[in-house]
């Protein structure tokens, strides 16, 4: 059962969701020089983002995860680093426009903690990333 499908309208009456841009994490590309570039594949979706409780800030400073973090839902099962795949560091770039809110326009931020994952939602850890 999808109940994050279910109470998201009701909560997205109070915080609503925004487009966000996700990059999924395809790998790298190496140069000839052995300098590595990542790859992805943008993928438009629909993010409600969050402030962090105590208890999750608390459970990412234990595992050292530091600076300007946030919690962001959104539907399907996305992952932060899964090494069985050779995935990992997938990034939300928001627009620089409404209806994304101030405080994420134009930024970017890579997700760094997955706290839930279930076949419909998921639950991760985002942080702003400089640049």
């Amino acid at each position: 059962m999808n109940l994050h499908g279910l109470v998201s309208g009701v909560v997205g009456t109070v915080n609503p969701f925004v487009p966000v841009t996700l990059n999924r994490s395809t790998g790298y590309t190496t140069a000839d020089d052995g300098k590595r570039t990542p790859t992805y594949t943008a993928s438009p979706q629909s993010a409600q983002v969050q402030g962090l409780s105590a208890p999750e800030i608390q459970h990412l400073d234990g595992l050292n995860i530091t600076g300007v973090l946030r919690k962001a839902y959104l539907n399907g099962d996305w992952r932060g680093v899964y090494r069985p795949d050779n995935q990992g560091g997938d990034l939300f770039v928001f627009a620089g426009a409404a209806p994304v809110p101030p405080s994420l326009q134009g930024t970017t931020w890579k997700v760094v903690q997955v706290f839930e994952t279930w076949p419909d939602w998921c639950a991760l850890a985002i942080q702003l990333q400089m640049g």
